[in-house]
């Protein structure tokens, strides 16, 4: 590579801005403008490609719109009572609390799409029930927290996917789909790690839920319960878009906590918008930056480059995606998911499909490997939020959560190797792929 081309000079810039702690989304565009302005195009495209991708893309509403429905439930007592339903369900084995944080998570996912929102949520509240009285260390139950949180971007509905039918084309239907049976493979592995641990630790045993009270606990919780039938039966019936069904969702979690359980205030309400407003700002910046460096991307004909590059390989479906799995999962060590998502995997993608791969297989390998990335060291953002939730120190989180990620790296190899794993349920709903 040229080392004073435009292009080699603009991933420099990126790189030190994002280093000394500048949005990626803003350091993308200014190494992008730099780039124009370097290679003497007109620097307005950047403004172009910013609005182009922000505004004619239908399908990014869905983000800000499953983010407040995320924040509406945290803020409500949706997840207390979701909580109480899953102390019914596994409450009472040894080291219930634990099994409950699964649990809670897998339910919670059919309802956020967000790792982040499940771990400073519901989460929040399992961090403080499991160190109560000392049941459970506090570096446990936060590592128990950041790997059941990765749940729920890989279970429908899910942001991350989203993001990666923006960049593919893929259909954001069949993808919900598809993340149904790997999103579950974890989740067993999760409780069946819980159980060991709960066997060589001794963890208490929880009082069971006397049987009178099951019928009032679950009909409390079924309003919340209702929520992901609703969401994803509306959009597999065709009745709603994915983004309308993201508005539905929202629209639903005001309505359970305003007038069914009557417990969001008008300051909680606030807060839950303001929230859900800077964090979509946040990712919407991010998604505007990728758009205008994926410009300059598309102009130095990086994807078809490295399409004929790899082709030049002759790799085998196998072995293409082994190596985007090693790429991915070093680059989630240090890069946070949704930068990935819209830099790394559009170069890919020209690859993929020149090799037959299903882009709806694709994608789900892509998310796994960036939920995995959320809680690998050094950089792990869902291991910085429940360090700092929890107060315990990182060092003693990330020991206690490498049990875990063993399983998740083992549920990477078995949807990488099987792809029927994945597609199994897509297909039985008409897919083609």
């Amino acid at each position: 590579m040229n080392l004073t081309s435009p292009f080699f000079l603009a991933i420099v810039v990126i790189t030190a801005l994002a280093l000394l702690g500048l949005p990626i989304g803003l350091a993308m565009m200014v190494g992008s403008i730099g780039y124009l302005w370097l290679a003497g195009m007109d620097m307005g495209t950047v403004a172009e490609q910013f609005l182009n991708g922000m505004y004619s893309n239908y399908i990014i509403l869905a983000v800000p719109l499953f983010i407040f429905a995320a924040e509406i439930m945290n803020s409500g007592s949706m997840t207390e009572r979701l909580l109480r339903f899953c102390n019914v369900l596994v409450g009472h084995f040894r080291g219930g609390l634990a099994q409950i944080n699964v649990v809670q998570s897998l339910i919670f996912a059919g309802m956020s799409g967000s790792a982040v929102a499940d771990a400073a949520g519901s989460g929040r509240m399992m961090q403080n029930m499991m160190t109560r009285d000392n049941r459970y260390t506090s570096s446990y139950a936060a590592a128990l927290t950041a790997v059941t949180s990765v749940v729920g971007p890989i279970l429908p509905p899910s942001i991350p996917m989203v993001v990666y039918a923006l960049v593919s084309d893929a259909s954001i239907g069949y993808l919900f789909l598809a993340g149904v049976v790997p999103g579950l493979l974890m989740t067993a592995m999760q409780m069946v790690q819980v159980f060991r641990d709960a066997r060589r630790h001794n963890f208490p045993v929880e009082e069971r839920v006397p049987l009178a009270d099951v019928p009032r606990i679950t009909i409390a919780a079924f309003p919340t319960l209702l929520m992901p039938v609703i969401l994803l039966g509306c959009i597999y019936t065709g009745v709603t878009t994915p983004t309308e069904a993201a508005a539905l969702a929202a629209a639903y979690a005001v309505l359970v906590s305003t007038v069914i359980y009557r417990s969001l205030t008008w300051r909680e309400g606030y807060s839950a918008l303001r929230l859900s407003a800077k964090t979509s700002a946040s990712i919407g910046m991010m998604i505007g930056g990728a758009m205008v460096f994926n410009y300059v991307v598309t102009v130095e004909n990086i994807p078809e480059t490295l399409r004929r590059v790899m082709t030049g390989w002759e790799l085998s479906q196998v072995q293409f995606l082994i190596l985007v799995n090693v790429i991915l999962l070093i680059l989630g060590c240090v890069l946070e998911g949704t930068a990935i998502l819209l830099i790394i995997v559009p170069v890919f993608i020209p690859t993929a499909q020149a090799l037959g791969i299903d882009l709806v297989h694709f994608g789900v390998v892509v998310i796994v490997n960036i939920m995995l990335g959320l809680v690998t060291p050094p950089y792990g953002l869902l291991l910085f939020i429940v360090s700092n939730i929890s107060g315990s120190p990182l060092k003693d989180i990330i020991r206690d959560c490498l049990p875990f990620l063993g399983w998740m790296v083992l549920c990477l190899a078995l949807i990488t190797f099987f792809p029927g794993l994945v597609l199994w349920l897509p297909r039985l709903a008409g897919y083609g792929g």
